[in-house]
């Protein structure tokens, strides 16, 4: 079996365009979150995002491919060029069929279904645009950015809701562990801030009602009321170690193990009994050779709501052990940034792996008033500079999905 590293990272999301700034904000413990401004909110119910500012694709695209190219697959090709760069390599010294390109994707371009299908019923069929099935379709982003690289290995879109990303970096470690790849981009991209999609999500009580942004993703708060939807992207380059080492690459961290299961009980909520989402966990530091008492930090899902903060607190107790949990440092990466959704895991992996790159564990903000049911030490007072020397990200979709990767120090 090969040795998968991580040797490049971009990523555009709600606290900054690229790597650094996103690194630099999230160790200040900055808010990605603030007011939607794009259109009225007042009838929804929901006033704030975390939105994306100040991304120009000009840095990327040509402008007459921006007009053709919907924002989370811009976002997704942003952030490989960003990667790519941070390699150092384009690997043309390696078979083209043996690079790989895997993104995944909640939603796809749900803005341009609305456009579209308004057009379509005020003007009829004629006035759809011929460029609205590709724009549209939740692969594409997957599709440009092997387009835009020339990578012709495995190319496809993981879609398994929240935790689509995860999922995605996970089966790219699999592909190049199992002599498949010897490089493959991998993360993920969402861009789902619309009037329709908010309407849907507030309307089955997921999303926070709350207008204040500094009080709107408080994740394992006794008052927490729901997530808050925002956008962004991140892509890994995923690589096989002796090819990195040979090139004297900058190594990030190792992925050394993956856990993905199903609670196979309901469309939205997770399984009380938590048999699935811990199995995840176990499975990924299991394969990785670990045991629990050798995972520094988890970066947990909590999301802000009540079921999945409380549900996820008592996996982490199933999957480490009552004594191993309430040693280990965990947080919530969307007490910043809030929830994106299908980009989410991906950058949460970056998270992970910028946390044993530079040894620090950032903090959960908002964090006001204690749960009882979520008693494990979620970093609420602050961030932990230590030696993190592994790592467990999880990930839980709707429809009972659960992706843990799990991340360590890479050593000869």
């Amino acid at each position: 079996m090969k040795r998968v590293v991580i040797t490049g990272m971009g990523t555009v999301n709600p606290l900054g365009n690229n790597l650094e700034t996103f690194w630099e904000n999230v160790k200040k413990g900055t808010l990605g979150i603030s007011k939607i401004d794009a259109f009225d909110t007042t009838e929804l119910g929901v006033s704030v995002a975390g939105i994306i500012r100040d991304f120009d694709p000009t840095e990327y695209f040509e402008r007459k491919d921006i007009r053709h190219m919907e924002r989370f697959t811009q976002l997704a090709v942003a952030s490989a060029v960003q990667a790519l760069r941070d390699c150092g390599t384009d690997f043309k010294d390696l078979d083209i069929y043996r690079l790989g390109t895997i993104i995944g994707c909640g939603i796809g371009g749900i803005g341009r279904i609305e456009e579209e299908h308004t057009k379509y019923a005020a003007k009829g069929p004629g006035r759809i645009s011929p460029f609205f099935v590709p724009m549209m379709i939740g692969n594409m982003a997957a599709g440009q950015v092997a387009i835009r690289t020339g990578f012709r290995g495995d190319n496809f879109c993981t879609t398994t809701a929240c935790a689509s990303s995860t999922h995605a970096v996970g089966e790219a470690f699999r592909k190049i562990k199992d002599g498949y790849l010897d490089v493959c981009l991998a993360g993920g991209s969402e861009s789902t801030i619309t009037e329709f999609t908010l309407g849907g999500f507030r309307t089955m009580k997921a999303l926070s009602t709350e207008a204040d942004p500094e009080k709107a993703s408080t994740p394992f708060d006794l008052n927490r009321g729901g997530f808050v939807l925002s956008e962004g992207a991140a892509v890994l380059v995923l690589e096989e170690y002796e090819h990195a080492k040979a090139r004297g690459a900058k190594i990030y961290a190792e992925i050394a193990g993956y856990g993905a299961t199903c609670d196979a009980y309901h469309m939205t909520a997770p399984a009380d009994e938590c048999g699935a989402s811990s199995r995840a966990m176990i499975n990924a530091y299991q394969e990785a050779g670990l045991q629990p008492e050798d995972i520094t930090y988890i970066n947990a899902h909590g999301t802000s709501t009540h079921l999945n903060d409380m549900l996820e607190t008592k996996a982490v107790k199933i999957a480490l052990g009552e004594e191993q949990a309430h040693k280990v440092k965990i947080n919530s990466t969307k007490s910043m940034t809030g929830h994106m959704l299908g980009g989410t895991g991906a950058v949460e992996a970056i998270v992970s792996a910028m946390s044993i790159h530079d040894d620090f564990i950032h903090q959960t903000i908002g964090f006001t008033t204690p749960d009882p049911e979520c008693d494990l030490d979620y970093c609420t007072d602050g961030p932990v500079e230590m030696p993190v020397n592994a790592v467990l990200s999880n990930s839980l979709g709707f429809g009972g999905h659960n992706a843990t990767l799990c991340f360590k120090k890479c050593v000869d």
